[in-house]
């Protein structure tokens, strides 16, 4: 394994990622190692958007009208990710619900969806689909820059706070995410996404730095307020982060 060259262990950290945060059919290879798949959270994310981008261009030039485009590509969505951070929106939703802060952990590791549950996920899903029916152009890329700052904001949210569970689906990402240092590299990749857009064409400068400012400002409170009612995070607001940042970060790219 030390004699592999970095290329080699840089793509299999990035299969291991794929797998983990994805339902994309891939080859499992053996002796894959899971435990820092968190730090190419906001790859695995641009990979996820260009999917996304990808099918929407194809149903695009199928002719299929904006509106149905949109709700199809949040399918598309949904399904990609397995719903794993949906899910975790939903049990967080749960949670916070209840009034007595003391069994608000308890509450969102029950399997069962509860109504504020229901009514997050809805939210959520109208909210993206609303908003990419209002964007006309770069859909591509927007779609990218939504999936790539949700999960920076889960990245920051590992490294700033603390982890509420001894044990648990998002306990490992802390070992994976030790500082602000571990962050730089998706933020420093999704400036690059945006200067993509500006090199694209020269009289979008100004919308290449709304998405830096709107998607670092997005993330950065997302994580934030989610430690702000439970004084920590658990996997589960690690995957709220991803979605509210997604679909708050759509919604504000329509003003532009």
């Amino acid at each position: 394994m030390t004699n592999q060259p970095w290329w080699w262990k840089f793509l299999g950290k990035l299969l291991a990622s794929v797998l983990f945060y994805t339902s994309i059919p891939l080859p499992y290879v053996n002796g894959l190692d899971f435990r820092g798949v968190a730090q190419l959270a906001p790859l695995v994310g641009l990979v996820i958007g260009g999917t996304l981008g990808l099918c929407d261009a194809v149903m695009n030039y199928l002719g299929i009208a904006v509106l149905t485009r949109s709700a199809l590509v949040v399918s598309v969505w949904i399904a990609i990710t397995g719903g794993l951070h949906l899910d975790g929106a939903m049990d967080s939703a749960d949670g916070l619900a209840v009034g007595d802060p003391e069994r608000r952990l308890e509450v969102m590791t029950d399997s069962a969806t509860g109504a504020f549950g229901a009514m997050a996920a809805i939210t959520i899903i109208l909210l993206k689909t609303t908003a990419l029916t209002d964007i006309g152009e770069n859909r591509w890329l927007v779609i990218m820059a939504a999936c790539g700052w949700g999960r920076w904001g889960q990245q920051l949210a590992i490294a700033r706070y603390p982890y509420l569970k001894p044990t648990g689906k998002g306990a490992f990402h802390k070992q994976a995410i030790r500082s602000h240092k571990d962050t730089l590299p998706g933020i420093i990749l999704l400036f690059s996404l945006s200067v993509l857009v500006w090199l694209l064409n020269s009289k979008q400068l100004f919308f290449a730095l709304v998405m830096i400012f709107a998607g670092s400002a997005i993330a950065t409170l997302s994580g934030a307020w989610f430690n702000h009612k439970l004084g920590g995070h658990t996997g589960d607001t690690y995957g709220a982060v991803v979605e509210w940042t997604e679909a708050l970060f759509l919604c504000v790219i329509t003003a532009f």
